[in-house]
């Protein structure tokens, strides 16, 4: 089979476009043949050397969208889709044209997306799903905060919460894209900013949930949204690993903190999120991403230098 692995760490130009045996099928696996596979950010930090459990060779590639080849007779032929933070990292991923997985990580796709789609769902809807849902629970009828609405994750979480019925507050530098589904499902833009708190608690009196998925300068901000016995989601770091924030107005609020990592969920492990994610996506209550590229795997160089150059919208490898 054709795939794309690194044997050192580096840049896009590490990648190597080779030929290596098709993985063998055992009584616990299948083999799915990848019809198409998104690169995300987390897949350019893996090849770079950002995680310290990767270890080369490795294929990388955590979203994919496929037909199972060889497995459990009543899975052969069926579309299917999956993600994992292990698929990529501890064992080969999803940048090649086949992949053997558990049969715990079968999970049908959703009939209206094309596989192009689907794979470009797994690792911002999984993510977003396991903070706002599982963690945070999420209610009908509540009101979450979206810190960083306009990115990937954001938007999934936006979609999520409308789906479920609930009032949205994005929360962005910048207003997000009026022609993506996050940019249309939002009830009120709220810039980042040093009055961002202020603004949200005039609106709201203070929102049951906030998703941040900025983190580390947003941080403290997304702390002063919540009511009392609110609910915070973090995901993220950016610009500092370490914060500050008042202890006293911390447990005064009975403010909960949830942190939030896709990457510890296996293939496995992420199938029932999944199977979870089907109906709205069949039902057109949730909408895919923009798919703003789609290279070959002869390519793959590219859709890693798409990704780093911040393409608006997703980056996927069609086989």
């Amino acid at each position: 089979m054709k795939a794309l692995q690194f044997n050192s760490f580096g840049g896009p130009e590490v990648l190597e476009y080779i030929d290596l045996p098709k993985p063998d099928c055992d009584v616990k696996s299948a083999i799915v043949e990848i019809k198409s596979a998104s690169v995300n950010p987390s897949d350019v930090k893996n090849v770079s050397g950002h995680f310290d459990h990767t270890r080369p060779p490795r294929i990388p590639g955590r979203d994919f969208s496929g037909v199972v080849v060889d497995g459990p007779s009543e899975w052969i032929g069926a579309d299917v889709w999956g993600t994992g933070g292990d698929i990529g990292f501890t064992l080969d991923g999803t940048h090649s044209e086949y992949i053997k997985i558990p049969v715990a990580a079968l999970a049908r796709k959703p009939a209206r997306l094309s596989h192009a789609q689907a794979s470009a769902i797994g690792v911002n809807f999984v993510v977003a799903w396991l903070g706002a849902v599982d963690h945070a629970q999420l209610a009908k009828g509540e009101t979450i905060a979206v810190i960083g609405a306009s990115g990937g994750v954001g938007g999934a979480v936006t979609q999520i919460a409308k789906a479920r019925d609930c009032r949205v507050i994005g929360i962005d530098r910048n207003a997000p894209l009026l022609d993506s589904p996050a940019g249309r499902l939002i009830d009120e833009y709220v810039p980042f900013d040093e009055r961002t708190v202020q603004h949200v608690q005039a609106l709201t009196g203070g929102v049951d949930v906030v998703y941040d998925a900025v983190g580390g300068v947003a941080f403290e901000t997304a702390l002063g949204l919540v009511k009392r016995r609110g609910r915070v989601v973090e995901i993220s770091a950016t610009g500092k690993r370490r914060v500050d924030f008042d202890l006293i107005d911390f447990y005064h609020n009975e403010t909960q903190l949830f942190g939030t990592d896709s990457a510890k969920l296996g293939v496995a492990e992420a199938a029932p999120i999944l199977n979870a994610l089907v109906e709205g996506f069949d039902s057109g209550k949730l909408q895919p991403p923009i798919i703003a590229n789609s290279f070959s795997l002869a390519e793959g160089q590219d859709a890693y230098r798409a990704v780093i150059a911040g393409t608006p919208g997703r980056v996927v490898i069609t086989m």
